[in-house]
């Protein structure tokens, strides 16, 4: 075969469908929960616990990484940025986000990062922008307007954010530069070929990010508490086996086996789940400029990630 055919698309097998719908359906339970605990522990020391306990689920399978002889260390620049942007900093503001904002409106806006990372391929990692993705880009922004301005276009000019709405926002740029990060080959092959490995390299710079934020966190807050109980347990279980285990891997998978635009399209049913998880765990309905906005959301990505003929 010659080396200019082109590669067969990938076929989604329902083996692979299934590993992709896990990913939003538990960062759907994920936002759904960090709304319901967001009295019971503070939103920067629940991210501390979350990942605390990954670690340490993780360890019996991956205790060497964290030996002095380890390929980690000549490499803790990398893993000390990525632990910020993707453990530390993106996690954190959307527990920050859950405290004033609801489920849906923090998914929603987060489902516009594929258009972030469009902005930022061109202008740190020169990337070249069709007319087809400014259009996307077009779209899901406008969708993202929808959700800040509550479906009301005219009352955009008065709008004043509520702040969990600037923290999702903030989420989302740390995410985006944090993906394209992770693109980069720069990771030994002992660390890229291993997952667990490759997660943990992270989790240990993260959590010291987050261990310093948690501090300030306490210093800083007016009333700083935490609820203990099986609901706090529980919850704290779920977050760490789930977005931070289960997700990542499920998600790696699949990347592996269809590519990241076929695999973008997943993420964006994450807002889908969190609006009917809403509607039966919380009561929080979701209203019409929901729909529209994720339709100009998911449309826009649509659009932006098909190739021209």
């Amino acid at each position: 075969m010659s080396d200019n055919t082109p590669a067969p698309a990938p076929l989604l097998t329902p083996a692979t469908i299934g590993l992709l719908l896990l990913p939003p359906l538990v960062w759907a339970g994920n936002s759904i929960l960090g709304r319901v605990v967001a009295d019971m522990v503070p939103p920067i020391t629940l991210n501390f616990f979350r990942w605390l306990l990954a670690l340490v689920l993780l360890l019996p399978w991956g205790w060497r990484l964290l030996l002095p002889s380890s390929v980690m260390w000549p490499h803790w620049r990398r893993y000390a940025v990525l632990g910020l942007l993707g453990v530390g900093c993106y996690n954190s503001f959307q527990y920050l986000a859950l405290h004033t904002s609801t489920p849906i409106n923090v998914t929603l806006v987060a489902s516009s990062v594929p258009v972030f990372m469009l902005a930022m391929g061109a202008l740190w990692f020169k990337q070249r922008i069709t007319r087809r993705q400014l259009l996307g880009a077009t779209m899901s922004i406008a969708g993202v307007l929808c959700v800040l301005g509550r479906g009301d276009w005219q009352t955009l000019l008065q709008v004043e954010l509520v702040m969990g709405d600037v923290y999702v926002l903030i989420a989302v740029l740390c995410w985006a530069l944090y993906s394209w990060l992770l693109s980069q080959p720069k990771d030994p092959p002992e660390i890229r070929g291993n997952w667990v490995y490759f997660l943990m390299a992270q989790m240990v710079f993260g959590l010291v990010w987050c261990g310093i934020c948690t501090a300030l966190e306490w210093q800083l807050s007016d009333n700083p508490h935490i609820d203990w109980g099986w609901p706090l347990y529980a919850a704290l279980l779920y977050v760490a086996l789930g977005p931070a285990i289960l997700a990542y891997r499920s998600w790696g998978l699949g990347i592996q086996r269809v590519g990241p635009n076929i695999a973008g399209f997943f993420s964006n049913l994450t807002p889908l789940f969190a609006a009917v998880m809403s509607t039966v765990l919380l009561g929080d309905a979701p209203q019409a400029y929901h729909a529209a906005a994720f339709v100009l959301i998911a449309g826009g990505i649509v659009v932006s990630s098909k190739k021209t003929s």
